[in-house]
């Protein structure tokens, strides 16, 4: 039977979890959300670094799983490459989907909405050069659409007015009314894209990199992916008041919960 590890710094990672289901029915899922080190988009690089490869190994021991996937942009643009070299088993990383960005768009103008830590990074950078160098890549950083996404599943009310503050500072740079493209470079923004698409610009498209992820995640596994009992259960590495809250989102994406 197959199983997988994913882990994020929240609850953020369920958006990428859904299509890894979708597509894996019956492998089992442990979810594990770092909320001790919540949020990781705000934190140093050193810091996530450290962190998630110290708690990528200690799951590895613990849990023995036949894959790993980081479900944060934020630690796999930083943390990926360090978790590779010093671990046993595949890990699968979430990165900005600027390529299907860019070869969707027909303005060339697309724009990168993620944490404050993921849009900074050279990584992104070669992404750009890589795969939209005839595009215009703009960036916005956002610590509040985060916060937004953990309270809508811990049950509170999210609007379009609530979102359209972390977009407008997307569309509002100079060359931003061109955009017609925005990748969603967190993991916890795709919880939003209704939202989202309520505030934008009528057309507007949205990319994440969700359904990559999860071929990828099957390609790896093979015929193991088709193996196993379907369960899964979410690990949480920290105490929090309000994680009863979660309990009926985390049961929508067939969790059931552990502290």
């Amino acid at each position: 039977m197959a199983q997988i590890v994913m882990l994020d710094s929240g609850i953020g990672g369920l958006s990428v979890l859904d299509d890894v289901r979708a597509l894996l029915p019956a492998i089992d899922i442990t979810y594990v959300a770092d909320n001790a080190g919540f949020p990781y988009g705000t934190k140093t690089e050193m810091e996530v670094a450290t962190r998630v490869c110290a708690l990528l190994g200690r799951l590895t021991e613990r849990l023995k799983p036949d894959l790993l996937v980081i479900a944060c942009n934020t630690a796999s643009t930083i943390a990926l490459a360090h978790a590779r070299a010093v671990l046993d088993v595949p890990v699968v990383g979430t990165v900005p989907a600027i390529k299907p960005a860019a070869e969707q768009s027909n303005t060339r103008v697309i724009g990168v909405l993620g944490t404050q830590a993921t849009v900074r990074q050279p990584y992104v950078d070669r992404l750009s050069a890589d795969h939209a160098g005839d595009c215009t890549v703009l960036r916005h950083g956002s610590a509040r659409l985060v916060e937004l996404a953990e309270a809508q599943l811990r049950g509170r009310a999210v609007t379009a007015a609530d979102v359209a503050p972390e977009l407008a500072g997307l569309l509002d740079q100079p060359g931003g009314q061109r955009i017609d493209r925005i990748v969603l470079a967190c993991t916890h923004f795709p919880l939003l894209e209704p939202q989202l698409r309520a505030a934008a610009p009528a057309g507007m498209g949205f990319v994440d990199g969700g359904a990559g992820i999860a071929r990828r995640v099957a390609d790896l596994l093979g015929a193991r992916g088709r193996q196993g009992t379907g369960q899964g259960r979410a690990l949480f590495t920290g105490k929090d008041d309000e994680l009863d809250l979660l309990a009926p989102a985390l049961h929508r994406y067939g969790l059931s919960m552990q502290q």
